[in-house]
């Protein structure tokens, strides 16, 4: 989908401005601003280093309605003490008073690099620029102002209907390495004009982040400051959402459309990624084991380096099962497919394989891995990408 085939969510407007945070010539100030009717619930970081916006934000969303939202890149405020949880508020309070609500109402995140403190200067230039430009439109932009090493901005959208209703849904991430997301430095704002009630918006958005975020994988690498919001702008006219039944389906099912492309993206843009792989594991035997052994093999830098060197040399993917931390594995009931090409059944490779059909699969730039434990019913797919060159470049350089 194009940028300007990005739908404007009715009750919200966004903007991102140059505020000269940490680089020049750059947008690096996010400000999303609802409709008094919308309700907000969100899904955050486990890392127990988890920045000073991820606590500020968590602890005002549990007491009150947002009415902004507002998002830095640069620093991402995490590892930097009381100073940095003194600076998170104090940028807050800038906001609140260029806007007359209530500190409580803004809900602040940030991301970039870890242990150092952004100016306050930055955010008193740069949030009044952005109070200017906010339009409903502004969905393209914003996405550019949360990118760290980003390549590109990820937006989606659909529209759906619920009762002859036109219904918009319209989302942005941002991440492409430290990406590992446990979410009861990965961004992710998705909005709905439907009138959701809370109690389901809660629900729906841990539902949604484990279809979608809490599946993909980078580098292993937990950020100190994931974040995933579910928005409701409450703008539809149309009767308050309040379970998931027939007529709300098909919002659910574009909700987890627009969460799994957002996901994927951030895989698709992985450092220095040349490889999106799928690891579907089936037949384990529970579905906490199929995901267990599905992590393992996307976690694996001997797996990951040889899919960027399109090797199939699936004795690594072997290995990776076998070291899943599982209760139990009968290796002589495994079997394992790359793409639809057999490698292994009974434990062993299979009789039909051939070398060049393994590396013809391994050649592609997506590449699907399955494997069936015949333990269960148990599964689980996840996302992941290869380990190339430049994701160590991108990781050395970082900061200089």
């Amino acid at each position: 989908m194009t940028q300007t085939e990005w739908l404007p969510v009715p009750g919200l407007r966004l903007a991102a401005v140059e505020a000269g945070i940490k680089k020049a010539n750059r947008k690096d100030l996010v400000v999303l601003e609802l409709a008094d009717e919308a309700r907000v619930s969100g899904v955050f970081t486990l890392n127990r280093f988890c920045a000073a916006p991820v606590q500020v934000a968590k602890a005002r969303l549990a007491k009150a309605a947002p009415k902004y939202l507002m998002i830095n890149t640069g620093y991402a405020n995490a590892g930097t003490g009381k100073k940095g949880l003194d600076n998170c508020l104090a940028s807050c309070k800038l906001l609140a008073e260029a806007t007359g609500c209530r500190e409580e109402e803004i809900l602040p995140y940030s991301t970039g690099v870890i242990g150092e403190q952004f100016p306050l200067d930055a955010f008193a230039k740069g949030i009044p620029m952005a109070l200017a430009e906010l339009d409903e439109h502004h969905w393209g932009r914003a996405s550019e102002g949360i990118m760290t090493t980003d390549t590109y901005p990820k937006v989606a959208s659909r529209r759906v209907e619920i009762d002859g209703v036109p219904i918009t849904v319209t989302g942005m991430s941002k991440g492409s390495g430290m990406i590992k997301p446990n979410m009861a430095t990965m961004l992710g704002y998705i909005a709905t004009d439907a009138p959701i009630a809370k109690p389901l918006l809660d629900q729906w958005v841990k539902a949604l982040a484990d279809k979608s975020f809490n599946r993909v994988t980078v580098d292993g690498d937990t950020s100190t400051n994931d974040a995933c919001m579910l928005i409701s702008t409450a703008q539809a006219k149309l009767d308050e959402i309040t379970a998931l039944d027939d007529r709300s389906q098909v919002l659910f099912d574009a909700l987890e459309s627009v969460f799994v492309e957002l996901a994927q993206a951030l895989v698709r843009d992985g450092e220095g990624a040349t490889k999106f792989v799928e690891i579907t594991i089936t037949g384990a035997a529970s579905d906490s084991d199929a995901r267990a052994v599905a992590e393992t093999i996307a976690h694996s830098p001997l797996v990951k380096t040889a899919l960027f060197a399109s090797d199939p040399n699936w004795g690594r993917i072997l290995g990776a099962i076998g070291r899943a931390p599982i209760a139990e594995l009968d290796v002589d009931k495994v079997s394992l497919w790359l793409g639809d090409v057999l490698l292994v059944e009974q434990g062993g490779v299979a009789e039909s394989y051939k070398e060049a059909d393994g590396a013809a699969v391994m050649a592609k730039p997506e590449i699907v891995i399955r494997a069936d434990l015949a333990a269960g019913q148990g599964e689980c797919t996840v996302w992941t990408c290869d380990f190339s060159y430049d994701y160590v470049k991108i990781n050395a350089e970082y900061r200089t």
